[in-house]
């Protein structure tokens, strides 16, 4: 077995991880990906053999597929759009910023995204889609478009290994992803973003509302034990924005309202899957990644235990 670590990835590591995403479902759906909360109805537009709908023409799509019908009544270009599509692309949306490099328990955060996007694009590719991806941390954006075989996949695992040099550049925000990979990913792929979700915040992006209506959106939340429930009763040294301070929680009425606290930010992201149209799984870093995803995603008739 590949040599692991709490801190980073290795490409050995990720390449390693193939055997386990054999069983994982990746099959379009219509209905929720997992009975956990947060978990919403979202039909992917593609191509294959059920009739969704029509929409206008862009560049790239295939003349057998005009409708025109639409068209001659429009009077603008249109082609039909059906429920699945074989091949379909699959982007790989994973966020490596410093607030995914914590934890308190087995991994950071950053280490299990990169677990369970290996994983997943494993699992799209033996279903014989094409896998590719977009890797973002503080300083930079590294896209991989999606490939048949293993091409986008692997130059995916060799940005999770080698992160981008630092740069005077503002910081990267998770919008500044989302816009980047909502100008490239096209009708009737599947979108996974793998990530805390830091900085979503409570209004609609336009990115993932684009997104939402060409595309499958799955989020992965990736989450800290710490963030899910409070620590024991005590004061604990924290440090954020490169400032030192104290988190109080001796009390139980500093508890309680740090526990409130938590639930609404997680409630928060509730919200914002289903405004967004996106299937929501959440995951600890004290989980096991691939058998946090087969409870989330259900296995494939026949495929794992």
């Amino acid at each position: 077995m590949p040599e692991t670590s709490a801190l980073a990835v290795g490409v050995a590591e990720l390449v390693g991880l193939r055997a386990r995403a054999s069983g994982l479902d990746l099959a379009p759906r219509a209905r929720v990906l997992a009975a956990r909360g947060g978990a919403h109805p979202s039909r992917l537009r593609g191509r294959g053999m059920e009739f969704a709908e029509s929409r206008p023409y862009q560049p790239g799509d295939e003349p057998r597929h005009m409708d025109w019908r639409v068209t001659a009544r429009a009077g603008e270009a249109h082609v039909k759009c059906f429920r699945e599509e074989r091949e379909r692309p699959v982007w790989l949306c994973v966020d490596q910023r410093a607030t995914m490099r914590f934890a308190t328990r087995v991994a950071f955060k950053s280490v299990i995204a990169a677990r369970v996007a290996a994983l997943l694009g494993w699992a799209a590719l033996a279903r014989g889609d094409r896998v590719g991806g977009l890797v973002f941390d503080d300083h930079a954006i590294r896209l991989h478009p999606p490939a048949a075989r293993a091409r986008g996949l692997l130059a995916l695992f060799e940005s999770l290994a080698a992160p981008a040099a630092a740069s005077a550049e503002t910081a990267m925000t998770l919008q500044t992803a989302l816009a980047r990979l909502d100008r490239v990913v096209r009708p009737g792929a599947l979108v996974v973003l793998v990530s805390d979700l830091a900085g979503l915040g409570a209004g609609r992006d336009p990115s993932l509302t684009r997104l939402g209506r060409g595309a499958e959106l799955v989020w992965v939340q990736i989450e800290d034990v710490l963030e899910c429930e409070p620590p024991p009763p005590g004061r604990y040294p924290v440090l954020a924005a490169g400032r030192r301070g104290w988190l109080d929680l001796r009390g139980s009425r500093r508890r309680a309202a740090w526990a409130e606290a938590r639930a609404a930010a997680r409630e928060q992201i509730v919200e914002q899957a289903r405004a967004h149209r996106a299937h929501l799984l959440r995951l600890r870093t004290d989980q096991d990644p691939a058998a946090a995803l087969a409870r989330g995603l259900g296995l494939r008739p026949g495929g794992g235990r």
